[in-house]
């Protein structure tokens, strides 16, 4: 596609539609047995380049993580993703999950219902509070990506805000062979099919089911 689109990538969920697990805290970022819905991320080479631990796994999981990790000139996550303070927030201790070189090396705009100041961390990522809404994050990443594509990066909450709102464009998921039980589901109540989505494209490999969903034309 040659326009900016709003896309979700490498996100992964449960085959029961869970895509976090309950309980998220500092022990579980997210939620109770959320990290297994990622293991066949965490290996590829891809990841293991971004986070700095040298070379990883090759093949069809690392082609789907190098391709979703490409052209994002912005980044909008909700504020459970970038950390577990709830409320208004009582100082600026807390910078994400990250540490201070985070992985989007882009501008992050972030919802919340507090104000806050921005926070400029190492590598290129500044992390912006938006107390306006989706659609007032949408407007700012794309003035900030500057004609490249915005990621979604999650959490659940907030991928759903914008597909009830139909403004994501494309969605690849990995299904992973996990059953969670509880949590937070992708898909409840919200109808697909109505908002003109489609599956484009389902490549399995040894871990997980890549799939890929679009607005249709």
């Amino acid at each position: 596609m040659n326009k900016a689109i709003l896309k979700v990538n490498n996100f992964s969920i449960s085959i029961d539609g869970f895509g976090a697990g309950p309980g998220q805290d500092l022990a579980n970022p997210l939620g109770i047995n959320g990290m297994s819905l990622h293991q066949w991320f965490f290996p590829t080479d891809a990841f293991q380049q971004m986070t700095g631990r040298g070379r990883g796994t090759t093949g069809i999981d690392n082609d789907f993580a190098v391709k979703g990790l490409e052209r994002a000139g912005a980044c909008i996550m909700g504020r459970n993703m970038f950390g577990p303070v709830r409320g208004s927030w009582p100082d600026d201790t807390w910078r994400g999950w990250w540490e201070e070189d985070p992985p989007f090396h882009c501008p992050v705009f972030e919802l919340t219902n507090h104000a806050r100041a921005s926070v400029t961390m190492r590598g290129g990522t500044t992390f912006h509070f938006v107390k306006e809404g989706i659609h007032a994050a949408l407007q700012q990443a794309r003035q900030a990506a500057n004609g490249m594509d915005i990621r979604l990066c999650g959490g659940v909450s907030t991928i759903r805000q914008y597909l009830q709102e139909g403004l994501i464009d494309q969605m690849h998921l990995a299904i992973t062979p996990v059953i969670l039980g509880a949590g937070e589901h992708l898909f409840h109540g919200i109808d697909m099919a109505g908002l003109g989505y489609k599956c484009i494209q389902s490549t399995p490999s040894d871990k997980v089911m890549h799939v890929v969903i679009a607005k249709g034309e």
